[in-house]
């Protein structure tokens, strides 16, 4: 008899903890927490790959206008320090860290925007089929990042309702203590896109 008391005990007991668990939100929250850190993946490998294009940009263009030095080694410190700021998943949850990143990128977009008033004088470089390569990649890429950035919003988004949320805030105070991340925002220095198309 006891031991048939104590066996229904266990098996009572580990069903309202199933039922406890899958409506208190623990899965759910680690769940869009996970989808957060794909989301940011995402963002870090577009802006990586606008990255890799500009070695090749800065290249091309110096084939045709070296002397505009000062601009070309913006651009190449521009990039430096972008691509020098990574940001871990414990970041996302660091104001100070996403603005530093978003400062850095920011700081690209604007060397990029003056390499491209640049190349307007240029008439020949902008009808240079690899620079008009580069310029495509590079307007995908932005286009890319753009995307990237509203859906890691998206899940941030998602992430820090849920964490607040009854009876999910009650599960990760006690259990998880998970943090509301960061959103991706503009830097303000940086609020257009570099200019990659031209007209003849």
């Amino acid at each position: 008899m006891g031991r048939t008391y104590r066996k229904l005990s266990i098996t009572v007991l580990l069903a309202v903890t199933a039922c406890f668990f899958s409506g208190c939100g623990y899965n759910t929250m680690q769940q869009l927490e996970e989808a957060v850190f794909k989301s940011w993946g995402d963002v870090e490998s577009n802006l990586q790959r606008r990255g890799d294009l500009i070695p090749n940009l800065v290249e091309v263009v110096k084939g045709y206008a070296a002397h505009e030095k000062e601009t070309l080694e913006a651009v190449v410190e521009a990039r430096s320090k972008a691509t020098s700021v990574q940001l871990s998943a414990e970041d996302l949850g660091n104001p100070q860290a996403m603005q530093q990143l978003q400062a850095a990128q920011g700081a690209l977009s604007s060397a990029l925007s003056r390499l491209m008033v640049v190349v307007e004088r240029y008439p020949d470089l902008k009808a240079n089929q690899n620079f008009l390569d580069l310029q495509n990649q590079l307007e995908g890429t932005e286009n890319r990042i753009n995307v990237a950035r509203q859906r890691y919003n998206q899940a941030v988004e998602a992430f820090n309702f849920a964490i607040r949320k009854f009876p999910n805030s009650l599960t990760n105070s006690l259990l998880l203590h998970l943090e509301r991340k960061e959103y991706f925002k503009a830097d303000a220095a940086a609020q257009q896109v570099p200019t990659v198309t031209f007209s003849d």
